[in-house]
């Protein structure tokens, strides 16, 4: 008997700390939990700066922006001002001897259709989706994923791949070993620079717009329809160039390459309106029919 008095008595208390250990980690997790309206006019300026975590952000259609968060732990605060139509968010560390995820932050922000972005992530990734505005993106390993946008569109990158979806507007992408897809873009200027990254433009090439990809190596792939008109030149010191275009002799006089141990394709297709340079030192340039 007392053996099943004991057993008796025991378990209810157990059951009492997992309850107490679940209420205490789900209060732990609201206190980490955040959520501030900032009311705006016109087009804001949202800055967004975060070490590591996830960082979305999505157009709606009232004048406010709305942050919220979650952070990893105690070890993590969030700073925010508003200064005008300025809205400033930062991440900052109290701690550098937790582990990596207690260190981290995430974001769901709601701006204004016609809002200005300005972000600064090293590591996780970051969504963009239906702003139009001029927007810059500064990172070192964080993954970019950008979909019908609008607006002039910079980005500066270490690693990590940045694709652009639908994308309107003007687009300048620099990069170390970042890979880049532009994917049904209707852009008039088009410059992307990486070093040993892939390049992927699928989109159609717009009257009087230009577009220059470049790396030293990996893969640059454009695709191109039969109604496309464009002039041509690409170029690949030590690679390979391989071409599906129907294109002919040069038109407009560009000039040829002074190296005769480059591979290279220099050309108009219909009437040349666009202008496509693709250069990379040994690397694969592909000039591909859409299907």
């Amino acid at each position: 008997m007392k053996g099943r008095l004991g057993s008796s008595v025991c378990f209810p208390a157990a059951g009492t700390m997992l309850a107490v250990l679940f209420l205490a980690s789900s209060a732990g997790a609201q206190t980490r939990r955040f959520e501030r309206h900032f009311t705006v006019q016109g087009k804001p300026v949202v800055t967004v700066q975060n070490a590591t975590g996830r960082i979305q952000v999505r157009a709606w259609d009232r004048q406010e922006v709305l942050i919220v968060g979650q952070r990893g732990s105690t070890y993590v605060e969030v700073d925010t001002e508003q200064v005008g139509n300025r809205i400033e968010i930062a991440t900052r560390v109290t701690s550098g001897n937790a582990n990596p995820d207690a260190l981290r932050a995430d974001y769901d922000i709601s701006v204004p259709v016609e809002s200005e972005l300005q972000v600064r992530s090293d590591s996780g990734n970051v969504t963009v989706d239906s702003v139009h505005g001029d927007m810059s993106f500064d990172t070192v390993a964080a993954d970019l994923a950008l979909q019908d946008v609008e607006g002039y569109l910079v980005v500066k990158s270490i690693g990590g791949s940045t694709i652009c979806t639908r994308c309107s507007g003007r687009f300048d992408a620099t990069s170390i070993s970042g890979n880049f897809q532009l994917l049904q873009p209707t852009m008039d200027n088009v410059r992307v620079q990486t070093s040993s990254g892939n390049i992927l433009f699928d989109g159609s090439f717009m009257n009087r717009g230009i577009y220059v990809l470049k790396n030293y190596s990996g893969t640059i792939e454009v695709r191109f329809s039969s109604s496309d008109s464009f002039d041509v030149r690409a170029t690949s010191l030590y690679g390979n160039v391989i071409n599906q275009a129907p294109v002919v002799p040069d038109r407009h006089n560009m000039p040829a390459p002074r190296s005769s141990l480059a591979k290279s394709l220099f050309g108009t297709m219909n009437d040349g309106h666009a202008k496509v340079e693709l250069s990379s030192f040994n690397g694969t340039i592909k000039i591909s029919k859409r299907e």
